[in-house]
């Protein structure tokens, strides 16, 4: 072979590595009516997002682009939906055997900062922590003025026996699955789960911030850990991710964790961690599982879904019944005037548009 013709075919061979991997990565649309959407609502939806200052929303059905608003390619904070990124984390080191869901605290070894945890509070399982039923109110890094109104006094409830949002169970989570893997967070999660499904944007690069600091600032990475030394020995690990990565992760989740005849997280386990183990919100049928909080069945609403939210107003939300997945962002990493309220509305007007 010449010299030209082997540069030749190197070329060629680059060019479609180059597409293909394209092709992999990027969404295909599909008309809005044609899926059963009003394109009049969903003007008047991109309307409301623009006045009220949302950042991006991403509507899939059947794995396809129906709905697009804003800047789905920027990166930013997801906050609390850290939570749902460590489920798919859980449920693989649990098939393989890494993780023991029955394990005590005390068998893992795990205390905190005076007032260290008591002999009782050590017997929470990981199990616990992961329905967020521990019993262990210690104080813990990146909680909200909410959160910390809600908390329990200590030694108020037992292993098991009681919800709260706990940002200490969620925290240890995260060390728990580290100490156990010996791998950090967003390598596993890079190398797990965000390669495989081909995220576009997220390459595993992090770093450490001081939560206490008067110079807190967002780093410009792909997730940091957020230390509160005088709270808690654990930080939080927080994710920062697009919009379309996200909601290639929901698709993940509505695949049943399989993507392209693949079987990344076990069926079984999402089946099992998407199950309402403690209702938060009767009204609305609202239960938290494990690490997502879930939409029960009732007249309405024929099937499960679930669904996680960060700071009030970012959302990941999986519908297997509509076979749709939805993500909302706002770039909370700056001054934003979307509010909870707003959210709600935002929810309304989607289904608005479907219906």
């Amino acid at each position: 072979m010449t010299k030209f013709n082997t540069a030749l075919f190197v070329s060629i061979s680059l060019l479609y590595t180059n597409i293909t991997a394209q092709s992999f990565n990027e969404f295909e649309y599909a008309s809005p009516s044609q899926k059963g959407f009003s394109e009049a609502k969903l003007d008047s939806l991109s309307h409301f997002l623009e006045s009220a200052g949302s950042s991006s929303l991403l509507i899939l059905v059947d794995g396809k682009i129906v709905y697009e608003f804003g800047d789905t390619k920027k990166v930013h904070t997801i906050h609390s939906i850290r939570k749902a990124m460590l489920n798919s984390l859980y449920g693989i080191a649990i098939s393989e055997g890494i993780i023991d869901t029955t394990e005590t605290l005390e068998e893992l070894g795990i205390d905190d900062i005076p007032p260290n945890l008591t002999k009782e509070e050590k017997q929470a399982t990981v199990a616990d922590l992961l329905k967020s039923r521990s019993g262990v109110y210690h104080n813990a890094a990146a909680v909200s003025e909410g959160m910390l109104a809600r908390k329990p006094e200590r030694g108020s409830h037992k292993q098991g026996e009681f919800y709260y949002y706990n940002n200490w169970d969620f925290n240890v989570l995260g060390y728990i699955l580290e100490k156990k893997t010996g791998a950090k967070i967003f390598d596993l999660f890079l190398d797990q789960i965000a390669n495989p499904i081909g995220m576009e944007y997220y390459h595993s690069r992090y770093d450490s911030i001081d939560g206490e600091s008067e110079e807190f600032r967002f780093p410009d990475t792909d997730g940091f850990y957020q230390f509160e030394k005088s709270k808690s020995l654990f930080p939080a690990y927080h994710f920062r991710l697009s919009t379309r990565d996200m909601a290639r992760y929901g698709q993940l989740y509505l695949n049943n964790g399989n993507w392209n005849g693949i079987q990344i997280i076990p069926k079984d386990w999402i089946e099992a961690s998407t199950q309402p183990i403690s209702v938060y919100d009767q009204n609305y049928g609202i239960a938290y599982g494990m690490l997502w909080s879930v939409l029960m069945e009732n007249e309405s609403r024929k099937t499960r879904s679930f669904f996680h939210t960060g700071t009030g107003v970012h959302m990941l939300a999986i519908y297997p019944e509509s076979n749709m997945v939805l993500v909302h962002r706002v770039d909370t990493e700056k001054d934003y005037s979307f509010h909870q309220g707003h959210f709600y509305k935002m929810i309304n007007m989607v289904w608005d548009a479907k219906n």
